[in-house]
This record gives C-alpha cells, structure tokens and sequence, in this order.
C-alpha cells in the first residue's frame, strides 16, 4: 500500500507504533486488540509481539482464535498465564476488579518489556466515557492506547479492518468470563467453568452474540433480539445445553443482549466499571 493510499488515521497510528516501538500487544482476539496486532506487526516486524493472557476468565474458544490469527497472520505471538483468581481483591468481585485482573496482566507482560518494550492496548475513543478501573491500571504502569492516539472509535477500528480484509471486523464482543458474574458474587474457577461450558454449548446452537449471566444455579442468558424468538422456538435444546453446563434453572433475558448491564449496580452507588460487558 503506498502512503498516499493510507488512509489518516492508520498513518498517525504508524507512525504512534513507531514511537512507541518496540511493542507488546495485549491480544485477548477481540476486534480492537487484532486490529492493533495486525497494525503492529505490518508496521514494526519484528519489532512487535502479540501476547494472549491465558485463566480461566479467557473463554477456551478465544484462546484457540488467538492461536489462528497469529498464524494466519504471521504474528510473533505468545500466551503467557495470569493468576488474577490467586488475588483477594479480585477474587472478591467488588468495583475495582478490572484494575486487579489489569494489574496481573501487566505482571504477567513484564518479562517481554526487558529490552524496553512498551505494553499497548486495544483501547479506542469510546472506551473511554465511563470510569474504567482496568484503562487506570495500565496507565499507572506505563502502557499506551495508540488506537485512542490516532483518534479510533469502534466502528472506526471495524470499518478499516473490513477493508484491510481482517475476518475481525465483525467479530462480536467478548469480555472476560467474570464479566458475567454479578458484583459481590466471588469469582472461583469453578463460577467461570460453569460459564464457559454453557456459553460453549449455545455457541454450538449457532447463537454467536450472547451472555449467560450467572446467579448461582441459575443463568440468565442474553441474546441478540433478533435470536430471542429463535432461542424461544429451541428451548428444549437450550434447556439442556445450559442444564449440561451445571446450572438447574434456566431463564431468558427478553431485553435481549446489552453490553455491561451488570454496571447498574455499581451506577447506584455512584460508581461504574465500563469494562465489564
């Protein structure tokens, strides 16, 4: 692609990464993050790494497409674990666990900024309007949001990833599994288990945008309207796949899916968490 074919923002975006470099991308496979990695590798080459935060708050299926992007990529890609659940403070799901689950993911970087690497994120413009306890994390250790830098919003970051051919551009959303765990609820390996299998086992059904919000033995899940009456029509099957996971009841949210709704909680009390989806 020549420079005058570049469209402004991907060419103040470059030219971020450059200053930046080298870099490690915090790559959880979400639109924002593969489009920065794809971004960070076609501009600095070896001068980039994608790395995969690897717990049980990472749903399985995002871990095997991280895998796939770097190879249909050419990514420099590592998974590295975290131990976030190790952690009291958020373990207890209170307001601030974004900032504990972010703060182990930059512990958990460390080792690939030994030769001065800075940690960048797939933080874009619209991330920004709540109070955001993970975005805080990051900044007090030193990681850059170069999406915000050359002026992304979401649909920014999909629009130039379908016309740069990137299968991510519409790639729903998927925030960690213990978004999907009400706060004050304690987030433990077997909550997010319980999770993970169910919303794996709707995915099978061919509902791809969904949560299953957890509330002890039962889950309410959420789904696109437009899949409300067909998930409806399919309840036997989805009774049973959702049983199958552990849960006993099984509800369906009629308001269909909305990205951080479990932040009203947190609203009444005069705080928000936007990360939470």
């Amino acid at each position: 692609m020549t420079d005058r074919l570049v469209p402004p923002s991907l060419a103040r975006l470059r030219d971020r990464l450059r200053e930046l470099a080298p870099v490690v991308v915090a790559f959880s496979g979400g639109a924002d993050s593969a489009f920065l990695a794809w971004a960070a590798n076609d501009t600095l080459g070896a001068g980039a790494r994608a790395v995969t935060a690897v717990s049980p708050s990472l749903a399985p299926e995002e871990e095997m497409d991280c895998r796939a992007l770097a190879r249909e990529w050419g990514l420099r890609w590592a998974p590295v674990a975290t131990g976030e659940l190790a952690d009291p403070a958020y373990a207890a799901n209170d307001g601030r666990r974004c900032y504990w689950c972010k703060s182990a993911l930059l512990d958990a970087l460390a080792p690939f900024t030994a030769d001065g690497a800075t940690v960048v994120l797939g933080v874009n413009l619209d991330d920004l309007g709540d109070h955001r306890p993970g975005q805080e994390a990051a900044a007090e250790r030193g990681a850059a949001f170069p999406l915000v830098d050359a002026g992304y919003t979401k649909a920014d970051v999909r629009a130039e990833s379908a016309r740069l051919g990137l299968r991510t551009w519409d790639k729903p959303a998927a925030a960690c599994l213990a978004s999907r765990v009400p706060y004050g609820t304690p987030v433990t390996l077997g909550v997010l288990s319980t999770v993970a299998r169910a919303e794996s086992a709707l995915r099978a059904l061919g509902f791809a945008q969904l949560r299953v919000r957890h509330y002890g033995d039962l889950a309410r899940i959420e789904v696109e309207r437009a899949d409300v009456v067909r998930m409806a029509e399919e309840r036997e099957a989805v009774v049973a796949a959702v049983r199958g996971a552990g849960y006993t009841y099984v509800t369906l949210d009629l308001e269909g899916f909305r990205s951080g709704n479990l932040n009203g909680a947190l609203a009444g009390a005069g705080r928000r968490s936007g990360e939470d989806r």
